[in-house]
């Protein structure tokens, strides 16, 4: 709406302009002259008055009604007096000189221009509950008495027995009664690794079969399921966490109060002196100049401009109080897998026993594990690439076999290989050999998952594997915590896992074992505390805790509905970029002062000088020269804005 409306009243207002006496006399030119000239400026001023000044007029009157003076009141005050004075002075009434028509026309334009940059970098909140929707299938595999019919999703009932295909979502919570197989619930849970689900276990509507089918009966559908449930917390999160003011709005409070004692002052002031024709100029001149041009560009133009500074960084700005409270924060909390994480297994250490090395060891791993495509398969496999000594050895596997929940058989040159967890073990009856155990058990107690290698029945060495933390969390977390601010962490894993990585990235506060309904209620115990939660997540379990934050930030290789439900979305996955948030937040903040100050120093200058105080000196501001320093106010600030240019917010900045 205030897009279309300023394009449509710039238009109108360059005619309004260029045919206005009162401009013509400022910039020293003759307007056109020809018969009905001189209605040009009064019509389509008009036009735009009532155009163009609509959500001005209404807001005014809202705020009139709620009384809450705001931006809106003022607006409508000062643009209703330029009109009514500017009428007056074209219909002859009196002897007034008040030709507001160009002023009225530049004031509705430029105050459209920053209500539309105000609402571009407001951010939508339908569209988290839109992307949370869009995670469970339209149709379905029911499983009825003649064979698999395909059904809508909303048609299930509880009761019903569903087929879940490998590669295929859960269309609604249920219990498994038929088959075995790991499922990605990475959406839900935050889990970088697949988890197994067997027979009598409950499975979740949006999380993903991976490797086999299984049949699910539906326990929960609608409004009652896990999903349904995060979404209603998103809902409830957004909705408290938009109550904050405009810092514009509280300052155009204050100037209305102002401009309008001022006013009332100056009127009766002048008709005490027994000038009632200076009464009414000085009156009207106070009301239209005290309206804030620059006030209300000041801070759209900030956000503008720091929005697009912010994109170029890869962090994309969605709420504009997000840039406003981010200076404010106290800690920063960071979900594990995925953001500080790389939410996927990597092989971070291997040990042997005996004399074979652990490169050799490591290709003998990677050969049997070369026809698998579990993750945890790729993750050996292309460390054994990655590794040169490895990779030099260039053995094959064939004969490939899994062993479901145990691990995987192959043939490599001409010997029996096989990779697995501890149900190998005990299945093959063997045990960690003496010169291994004390590294494996660290391992274990660190929460890693530990594969042995088994050939011909004598265990080799053994593989760490865990979800590996990212080069640049170390150091984010860092320079965080140098700037003052806490560093939390929070996750769905075991307290093992999650004290591990805590503890190698040197983190304030870890919450461990956190289920996705609590992940919210987590970041309310920190604010409880007076503490401002800055949250960075990327999955749909993290939603409703990035929606109740201070600030959330999504890492934006995540889910759609954690971008959605985030104040800010980082186009990447380095969590140094919230570095860069908390600098753009702070200089952005700056220059909103900076710009405030100075519009409104402007007009607690120019007000009384139009009200006349120095008239006794024999200097009055006149209607003219009132509008030539409003425009110089506004030219100033979008100056100081473009100031913002200058800060460097490349994460690259911060090295460990």
């Amino acid at each position: 709406m205030f897009k279309n409306k300023f394009w449509l009243s710039l238009v109108l207002s360059v005619p309004v302009v260029l045919f206005s006496h009162m401009f013509a006399m400022i910039v020293g030119y003759t307007p056109p002259d020809f018969p009905g000239a001189m209605w040009i400026s009064p019509i389509l001023g008009t036009i735009i008055f009532f155009y163009g000044g609509a959500p001005f007029l209404k807001g005014g009157i809202t705020e009139l009604r709620t009384r809450q003076p705001g931006m809106m009141l003022l607006i409508a005050m000062a643009i209703s007096v330029a009109f009514i004075a500017s009428w007056v002075t074209t219909l002859g009434i009196g002897d007034f000189n008040l030709d507001f028509w160009w002023e009225l026309a530049l004031l509705v334009v430029i105050m459209l221009l920053g209500h539309w940059m105000e609402m571009r970098a407001l951010g939508s909140a339908a569209g988290a509950l839109d992307a949370l929707a869009a995670l469970l299938p339209d149709e379905a595999d029911k499983v009825t008495d003649t064979g698999i019919e395909t059904v809508s999703v909303s048609s299930l009932a509880t009761g019903d027995v569903v087929l879940v295909r490998s590669g295929a979502r859960v269309p609604a919570d249920g219990e498994i009664v038929d088959g075995v197989a790991e499922f990605d619930e990475a959406m839900i849970t935050g889990e970088s690794r697949t988890v197994q689900r067997m027979v009598g276990e409950v499975v979740v509507a949006g999380t993903v079969a991976t490797d086999n089918a299984v049949r699910v009966r539906v326990t929960a559908v609608g409004a009652d399921t896990t999903l349904a449930g995060i979404q209603r917390l998103v809902a409830e999160a957004q909705a408290s966490s938009s109550k904050a003011q405009a810092l514009a709005d509280r300052a155009a409070a204050l100037l209305f109060y102002f401009a309008l004692v001022a006013g009332i002052l100056t009127f009766i002031a002048w008709i005490l002196l027994g000038s009632p024709d200076d009464a009414v100029i000085r009156t009207v001149t106070v009301l239209v100049i005290a309206c804030p041009h620059a006030l209300g560009l000041a801070i759209p133009l900030v956000i503008a401009i720091s929005t697009e500074r912010a994109a170029k960084a890869g962090v994309l700005i969605k709420n504009r109080m997000a840039l406003e409270r981010m200076r404010t924060v106290d800690i920063v909390l960071f979900d594990k897998t995925g953001t500080l994480t790389e939410g996927r297994h990597a092989v971070t250490a291997t040990t042997t026993s005996g004399t074979m090395s652990d490169a050799e060891m490591l290709a003998l791993a990677a050969a049997a594990e070369s026809d698998s495509e579990h993750p945890v398969a790729r993750a050996i496999v292309n460390a054994a690439m990655d590794t040169p000594e490895a990779a030099v050895f260039g053995y094959r596997g064939s004969d490939f076999s899994s062993m479901t929940g145990r691990g995987v058989r192959a043939t490599v040159n001409g010997t029996e290989v096989i990779v697995g967890g501890p149900n190998m073990l005990r299945e093959l009856q063997l045990e960690t050999p003496s010169d291994m155990r004390d590294t494996v058990q660290e391992w274990i107690g660190r929460g890693a998952s530990v594969l042995h290698v088994v050939r011909d029945g004598t265990v080799l060495g053994a593989v760490r594997l865990e979800d590996r933390v990212r080069d640049e969390s170390r150091a984010a977390v860092k320079a965080l915590q140098d700037r003052g601010v806490k560093v939390a962490m929070i996750t769905g894993d075991a307290r093992q896992v999650a004290d591990a990585v805590g503890t190698e990235l040197g983190i304030d506060e870890v919450f461990a074992d956190v289920l996705p309904q609590d992940k919210d209620s987590k970041v309310a115990e920190l604010q409880s505390r007076g503490l401002k939660v800055a949250m960075v997540g990327d999955g749909v379990n993290d939603a409703p805790a990035l929606a109740r934050a201070e600030v959330g930030i999504a890492i934006g290789a995540g889910t759609d509905v954690a971008m959605e439900s985030a104040g800010v979305v980082l186009a990447g996955n380095d969590p140094r970029s919230v570095l860069a948030m908390i600098d753009l937040s702070r200089a952005s903040y700056r220059k909103m002062i900076q710009n405030l100050v100075w519009a409104t120093g402007y007009n607690l200058i120019a007000v009384p000088l139009a009200a006349g105080v120095l008239a006794f000196a024999g200097f009055v501001l006149s209607p003219a020269a009132g509008a030539v320093l409003m425009s110089i106010s506004t030219i100033v600030v979008a100056l100081n804005a473009q100031l913002l240019r200058r800060i460097d917010l490349s994460p690259e900045r911060f090295t460990t």
